[in-house]
């Protein structure tokens, strides 16, 4: 039996050896895990500058459209008050979609801690 053969020193220094590559490994994962969220984040953090963009245009609109209605008290203000509403409610659909997105985002690396349970696990069961 080749086991037998093996002292007890080369076992442990192989089971160390596998821990360490095993650890590495999962490093490799979370980094991977890592950088897929920051690209989810990303994506977010766009949508919601351009909701804020097109917010700051709306309360742009708005208070045109209250200048003219103070100033001119005139039917013209009716169409600065429509565009700022439509820019209003562009802007309200535009942050939904952002936080939608920023809702998605997972921060834990949610494979690796499954990965490290199962290895914490068979290291339980093997080592005894």
């Amino acid at each position: 039996m080749a086991g037998a053969d093996r002292s007890l020193t080369d076992v442990l220094q192989n089971i160390v050896r596998n821990v360490q590559e095993i650890i590495r490994s999962e490093v490799r994962l979370a980094k991977t895990e890592l950088r897929e969220e920051a690209a989810k984040a990303k994506v977010a953090a766009l949508w919601l500058a351009a909701g804020a963009a097109t917010a700051m245009f709306a309360i742009l609109f708005l208070l045109i459209t209250i200048v003219d209605a103070l100033t001119l008290v005139m039917p013209n203000w009716a169409a600065a008050l429509t565009v700022g509403g439509v820019l209003a409610l562009v802007a309200s659909v535009l942050l939904s979609a952002g936080k939608k997105h920023l809702n998605q985002l997972h921060p834990a690396p949610e494979r690796t801690v499954e990965t490290i349970k199962e290895t914490v696990e068979w290291a339980k069961q093997n080592i005894k």
